[in-house]
């Protein structure tokens, strides 16, 4: 990922935020990058946190004798999306009164629309060293320094309130909420937050892009108007359709933006999903899709995470978002029902497209038609005719036993990279519970109608 230039005073001037080979014009006021594209970014402004030169150094220094903290992967991730711009306006880890009111209202305490809690959580002792008036080095999982924190507000949030109100339960089978009442630690700490480098990657740096870089490249290539697609599975015939038709419709380019941070538990691994990513791309027209990796912790917050997912693709540059059915659902609760409606987030999002300041593309389940060899919406395929099918069951089968998956199903190429990760006989293979198959196949990702036949769910 390229690197971030320092902060200016003001004035035009060129950034190496481009992706490789090209640059962008930005004008920066007071700590904020403002992006030419075509529609701004929530707030306003793109958010840059990052220090340079010699406040950079200097905060180094004196970095060496404040207490530490070693940020979780959850946190790892959140800071880099504050740090880069994808959570604008967010210019630092929640305070009380903004946390408060996300998680009563789905709104910062100045009013502006944002649905989850973005905060930092620490150990008592960690509180207690770095308490307010205070400054904490935050650190990557090596110790290598990532920020600092200068502390100014330190409270005990109500977790299990914050799971109730955000999450909508406190049913430890909800991996957020299982999450928050298990390892979230009891303290939550904010104040001016510093980034001196973002988190290390070592795998697919070509395909990991800031917002600034992606509104770059939006405007290189001229595409006035991006559909983004979410996604935390590997991507099959299906989904390949459904983004295809939401490119027509909005007569748009495509921006696949799969999650590569924290998933759910079970989840097919990212390094899996990617290659799967970077195979089926030569499904679409080259000209028409970009293929970038998004660092996001999810919360699997269904309805709610469907509009944080939206802003955060409006502050990526893009015009158009697809929600589909049980969007960021995180599948069955301890009775063995569904936690989330399965349109529930896409009535969310028309609640709120008012000011969403992104176009939302609504789409139903799509199942596969043998007879005209095609994938339609449930509510259009012929109701006399059969729909193929592969149950969650049936794909894990195939896959610990080596057989092949149907070319209706998914391309070989996705096939083939399935059964190299996960082959037949493996431990890992045979390790692919309920939630790692059902990404594939099977609820959530696919899901039975009122009719009995089963079909490919659209996102995440």
């Amino acid at each position: 990922m390229a690197g971030f230039p320092g902060r200016g005073v003001g004035g035009t001037r060129h950034r190496q935020d481009a992706l490789p080979g090209h640059s962008l014009k930005y004008v920066s006021e007071g700590g904020t990058l403002t992006a030419t594209t075509v529609r701004p970014p929530h707030g306003g402004a793109l958010v840059d946190l990052l220090a340079v030169g010699g406040e950079a150094a200097e905060l180094t220094s004196r970095a060496a004798s404040w207490p530490g903290w070693r940020l979780t992967p959850r946190q790892r991730c959140d800071l880099e999306l504050l740090a880069c711009g994808g959570f604008s306006p967010l210019r630092t880890f929640m305070d009380q009164d903004d946390y408060s009111s996300v998680c009563e209202s789905m709104r910062l305490a100045d009013g502006i629309l944002w649905p989850v809690p973005i905060t930092l959580d620490v150990p008592e002792e960690v509180a207690t060293a770095a308490r307010p008036g205070r400054s904490l080095a935050l650190r990557d999982h090596d110790d290598a320094l990532l920020g600092v924190l200068h502390v100014k507000q330190s409270w005990r949030p109500d977790l299990a309130a914050e799971a109730a109100a955000v999450l909508g339960t406190t049913d430890p089978a909800h991996p957020g909420a299982g999450y928050l009442l298990r390892h979230v630690h009891p303290w939550y700490l904010t104040g001016e937050l510093k980034v001196l480098r973002l988190p290390s990657h070592l795998d697919f740096a070509q395909l990991r892009h800031t917002p600034a870089q992606v509104r770059a490249e939006f405007t290189r290539r001229g595409w006035p108007r991006v559909v983004a697609f979410q996604t935390r599975n590997p991507l099959h015939r299906a989904h390949q359709e459904l983004t295809l038709r939401a490119a027509r419709q909005a007569d748009a380019h495509l921006l696949i933006h799969p999650v590569v941070g924290v998933t759910k538990p079970g989840d097919i691994d990212h390094h899996t999903r990617v290659r799967c990513y970077q195979a089926i791309m030569r499904h679409y027209p080259a000209e028409r899709v970009l293929l970038s990796l998004l660092p996001l912790a999810m919360r699997m917050a269904g309805p709610r995470e469907a509009v944080w997912h939206a802003i955060i693709r409006k502050n990526y540059g893009a015009t158009h978002f697809i929600v589909g059915r049980d969007h960021a659902g995180p599948g069955l609760n301890s009775g063995g029902r569904p936690f989330y409606e399965p349109y529930a987030a896409q009535e969310l999002l028309r609640l709120h497209a008012g000011e969403l300041g992104i176009d939302v593309m609504t789409f139903r389940r799509l199942v596969y038609v043998p007879s005209l060899g095609a994938y339609l919406p449930e509510d259009e395929a012929p109701a006399d005719g059969p729909v193929l099918s592969i149950s969650g069951t049936e794909l894990r089968q195939r896959l610990a036993e080596g057989r092949d998956l149907p070319t209706w199903f998914t391309p070989p190429e996705i096939a083939a990279e399935l059964r190299r990760s996960y082959p037949p006989g493996n431990g890992r293979s045979k390790a692919l519970n309920g939630t790692a198959l059902n990404a594939l196949a099977g609820p959530p990702a696919f899901g039975a109608g009122a009719d009995g036949r089963v079909g490919v769910e659209a996102t995440t």
